[in-house]
């Protein structure tokens, strides 16, 4: 018990309350709450401004009508509480001018509002300055008086020995004796936390407490909660005198006819066992199951009463209609009992849907419930249960499952449906609901023979995780199917299945990528150059035939990734010739189609006919493409058709329905683009062996290379979306590395990448360098002022880089022109000199005298078509190749044949398809973000063939976009080199917080 006793009111001068959440002023006013019993006085004639009140003086009145009032109080000034100005009326508005308490002052105020907000019967007549706690309808009162404890809030009395204390417990029942003349005495008995108390010195409060009243020699209240609420007879029962005597010859007919309906209200004993009730039937809570098809079971709950009367059906839940017909004790007694087995029973279900009225459950739940929980309830003393319709023999498997795990050959050549069975307590449980079951997170699955199980073991977390890893869900048709690519997941089917069997073409597609995976590919067996290749290889491009015709003997695509200039053309045509060397004669003489850009056509036809001059190959002009007779004709009696990449897409139902025997893909960043139909076409070609070249697997992110083995591997990695959640954001947040690790072994069989450090012995010296511009003080002040302007313009955009993404680029495009030349932005402009032409032109002039040959390479044909006019006015002789130039072949030839000192090449023109050894110089006007993309540009004359060393220049702006640029490209670097090579990892993707770099 909590007692809060009304002392000698604080002085405003101390700190009120230890019992305070927080701090308060020293020099707030406290509050305190008085406690008054007052004698209501009844509406008379002469009293027609309503009833009034006073306060009860120690002689009560018989009949009098009395009720517990509080107040607001503060200390007055000779040190006791008084009202002054405080009433629950006024009190919302006294705060400030009063200097109450904050917290305090709330608390009142919270108390009024709730007292009028849940009170039916508020008195607003002659006495408003009194709430009366017997109308405090709510049971929040007694969460609202422990609050007041913490707060400091002293409860007092209007007598300063005034005693308010707050009990924990109250009951109120009656105790049946017999007396000496056979009379039955009812004896009220109030008990506050264990003591008794006089029925007529109490009142209820509401129907949730009780409290009781001392008025000399001092006034003391004693107030307490109630466990249950408090029937309207036990609130009759209070402020009346304590025993009610049943005359011995009314006393049989009061146990027949009143003793069943007042103990519904009120509990009712005989302590010293004087008096022998009459058996009463309690209530029966019956549960009504009804069992439906499709597993439905709709369940009803409602109160069976047994009286002479017969047998009465009230509902669940109490109605006023009937409330005279229950027995809510040992009704709650009942409920109670059934609430505590449904919380603590193994499998339960959600409490309150099973005590509604009317509920319904199906599938697994109505399964459960029946199986787990329906017999338990069954055996419950106060509860029935009745069945309606027929109860399926529901039954939960418990056993452990057991996995049988098996590969069936398909119409598709790369993948294989995977057949999964899994068999607990001698039943094959059905995988296709079994598995839906697990992608939804479900714990527990419903089988059509009424048999359930539990989906919480280890051995089915991990078989989802593999049947995901090998499809998605939406992809399937007929099942899941599993890739021959997918040769280290079937080895984790393996670990999981206690059984499994293998198709034989899977264990013939699958035995090949295993070695692969295990063995370094240089330490394949030597395959023997086949005699019409007209050429040596070195000893890394033999490891890389060596891996190729590995790959071309068990039918697995692959990507040829070696750097520039190391030779992956004759790489490729080496493994054509060893491909149709190796042809039985009743091997059908399909062709190898290969697909390149248009500008590198005309090298793939140069190049055979120098290393493979045996091998009749056709190149496919625009003319010759477009028809799917003259297609066949070409392909006739050919070794290998060279097409480009808009032929191919363009008249991509023409080449399928050619028969072929491979398809390469050269320069196969052309593709990188899932989206693009180039992509859809390469990825569809029916061809038994699929293989790209390219010096730049990844260009910009990770998804280039999911495209390229989407392609040449089908099956080795997830759908886009699973690829980017499980692989691109853990690598570029550099958080993963065993994710990063993971790529790596996947890609690593079917990957081979030489970089040129490999070769550097037979390559001359490569030296880079960066050449700092400072631009003059005109175009620097034109440039900061155009940096501001988009700066400003860009930096609200950001948010949504997809909607914002072209005026984004087109913006920093502008900046980077600036930084070139100021003309290139507006004509205007023309008069300021462009620093970077001079730049050069004071390098070229030492290039070209000393003999050497230059190429200058640029994003921009603007910026190219200045720097040409300028080798005109100095009179010196150039080639000049952009996307435009029509007999790109005849441009090359002249400058590989010609003295031109200098060739004027775009980035995207010159970036693949060139060999220009003839050059020794390199100037980068720009840079670029992507240094793959400059990679390329460089080793057009960095490669097999140089003989000389190449001098490389990066020319960058001072203080523009551009140094930023380089920044970013490093960034990019690392993330091709941790995927490649090492562990450092960055984020691919050119991001937000990319752009407001480059705008700093």
């Amino acid at each position: 018990m909590t007692a809060l006793t009304a002392a000698k009111a604080p002085s405003t001068a101390r700190p009120f309350g230890s019992g305070l959440a927080t701090t308060t002023s020293m020099t707030s006013t406290p509050l305190g709450l008085q406690f008054e019993l007052r004698e209501q006085t009844p509406r008379t004639a002469d009293r027609w401004r309503g009833p009034t009140a006073k306060p009860a003086s120690t002689e009560m009145e018989p009949g009098a009508t009395y009720r517990l009032g509080v107040r607001p109080v503060i200390p007055g000034t000779s040190g006791n509480w008084v009202r002054t100005n405080v009433t629950w009326n006024s009190i919302t508005h006294q705060m400030n001018r009063l200097a109450l308490n904050a917290e305090q002052h709330r608390w009142f105020t919270e108390f009024a509002a709730l007292y009028r907000a849940t009170t039916r019967d508020v008195y607003t007549g002659a006495d408003p300055d009194w709430i009366y706690l017997d109308d405090f309808h709510s049971p929040l009162l007694w969460p609202l008086l422990a609050d007041a404890t913490r707060l400091g809030i002293e409860l007092v009395g209007s007598k300063k020995d005034t005693s308010v204390t707050i009990g924990a417990r109250s009951t109120v029942r009656l105790d049946a004796a017999s007396s000496d003349d056979r009379d039955l005495q009812l004896a009220t008995i109030l008990e506050i936390d264990g003591n008794r108390y006089p029925a007529e010195t109490a009142g209820a409060l509401g129907n949730h407490g009780v409290y009781h009243f001392e008025l000399s020699p001092q006034t003391v209240f004693l107030l307490a909660p109630s466990p249950d609420p408090l029937s309207d007879e036990q609130r009759r029962l209070l402020k009346h005198p304590s025993t009610l005597v049943v005359p011995a010859d009314d006393v049989e007919e009061f146990l027949a006819e009143f003793f069943p309906k007042l103990r519904r209200s009120v509990e009712v004993s005989s302590a010293d066992e004087s008096i022998e009730f009459p058996e009463v039937i309690p209530p029966l809570l019956v549960l009504t199951a009804t069992f439906r098809a499709k597993h439905v079971l709709r369940l009803a709950w409602d109160w069976e009463y047994t009286e002479a009367g017969g047998v009465a059906r009230l509902p669940l839940r109490e109605t006023i209609a009937d409330e005279d017909q229950r027995d809510p004790i040992l009704e709650r007694r009942t409920l109670a009992l059934v609430e505590h087995t449904l919380q603590t029973s193994e499998g339960s279900l959600d409490l309150v849907a099973q005590l509604l009225p009317n509920t319904t459950l199906q599938g697994l739940e109505a399964a459960e419930f029946t199986d787990k929980l329906l017999p338990i309830l069954a055996e419950l003393p106060g509860v029935r249960v009745d069945v309606d319709g027929t109860k399926p023999d529901y039954q939960e498997l418990t056993e452990a499952p057991t996995l049988s795990i098996k590969t069936v050959e398909t119409d598709q050549r790369d993948w294989f449906d995977l057949g999964v069975i899994v068999t607990i307590e001698g039943r094959d449980i059905p995988f296709g609901p079994l598995f839906k079951a697990l992608a939804k997170g479900q714990k527990k699955l419903l089988l059509v023979d009424n048999s359930y199980l539990s989906l919480d073991h280890p051995a089915f977390e991990e078989l989802h995780r593999l049947i995901g890893e090998a499809s998605t869900l939406q992809e399937w048709e007929t099942g899941p199917r599993i890739s021959r690519y997918q040769a280290a997941l079937w080895a984790e089917f393996e670990d999981l299945a206690d059984e499994t069997e293998q198709a034989q073409a899977w264990r013939s597609a699958v035995a090949g990528l295993l070695q692969l995976s295990t063995v370094d590919p240089s330490a394949l067996d030597p395959t023997p150059l086949p005699a019409g290749i007209n050429a040596t290889l070195r000893p890394y491009q033999q490891d890389g035939f060596n891996w190729l015709a590995f790959l071309w003997k068990h039918q697995l695509g692959g990507v040829l990734a070696d750097d520039m200039g190391l030779g992956k053309t004759l790489q490729t045509l080496a493994l054509i010739s060893h491909a149709i060397e190796k042809r039985g004669v009743d091997d059908a003489a399909a062709p190898f189609l290969v697909v390149a850009p248009t500008s590198v056509v005309s090298n793939w036809l140069a190049e055979a006919e120098r290393f493979a001059p045996h091998l009749d190959v056709r190149g496919i002009t625009a003319t010759e493409g477009k028809s799917g007779a003259r297609l066949k004709r070409l392909v006739g009696g050919a070794d290998v058709i060279v097409t480009s990449y808009a032929l191919f897409r363009l008249d991509f139902e023409a080449y399928q329905d050619v028969s072929w025997a491979a398809l390469i893909l050269d320069e196969a960043q052309f593709v990188k683009n899932a989206t693009s139909k180039a992509h859809e076409a390469a990825k569809d070609l029916n061809a038994p062996f699929k293989l790209a070249i390219t010096g730049t697997p990844m260009e910009n992110s990770l998804t280039d290379l999911w495209a390229l083995f989407g392609i040449v591997a089908p099956g080795l990695f997830p759908s886009a979306r699973k690829f980017a959640e499980e692989y691109v954001r853990p690598i570029g947040r550099g958080e993963s590395p065993e994710v990063l690790e993971k790529l790596r072994r996947r890609i690593r069989p079917l990957m081979m990448r030489r970089s040129k450090d490999i070769v550097a012995k037979d390559l001359p010296a490569k030296q880079e360098q960066e050449l700092r511009i400072d631009l003059n003080a005109r175009h620097k002040e034109l440039y900061d002022t155009y940096l501001q302007r988009e700066r400003q313009k860009l930096l609200g955009l950001l948010g949504d880089m997809d909607k914002n993404r072209f005026i984004v680029f087109r913006s920093l495009t502008l900046l980077r022109m600036l930084s070139l030349d100021a003309s290139l932005v507006d004509d205007k402009y023309s008069d300021i000199p462009s620093s970077k032409l001079d730049a050069l032109f004071e390098q070229l002039d030492d290039v070209i005298a000393e003999g050497h040959r230059a190429l200058i390479f640029s994003q921009f044909t603007s910026f190219l078509g200045k720097a040409a006019a300028r080798l005109e006015k100095e009179g010196i002789e150039y080639a000049y190749l952009d996307g435009s130039t029509l007999k790109r072949s005849d441009v090359i030839k002249k400058f590989k044949e010609g003295n031109a000192p200098v060739f004027l090449i775009s980035l995207k023109a010159g970036g693949f398809g060139l060999n220009l050894t003839e050059a020794d110089y390199v100037f980068l006007l720009d840079p670029w973000w992507n240094p793959a993309t400059e990679a390329q540009a460089v080793d057009r004359t960095h490669r097999i063939g140089q003989t000389k060393n190449v001098m490389v220049y990066r020319m960058v702006a001072k203080g523009t976009i551009e140094e930023k640029v380089m920044a970013l490209k490093a960034q990019k670097a690392k993330l091709f080199s941790a995927v490649m090579d090492d562990d450092a990892v960055f984020s691919a993707a050119l991001t937000a917080d990319d752009i407001r770099g480059l705008l700093e």
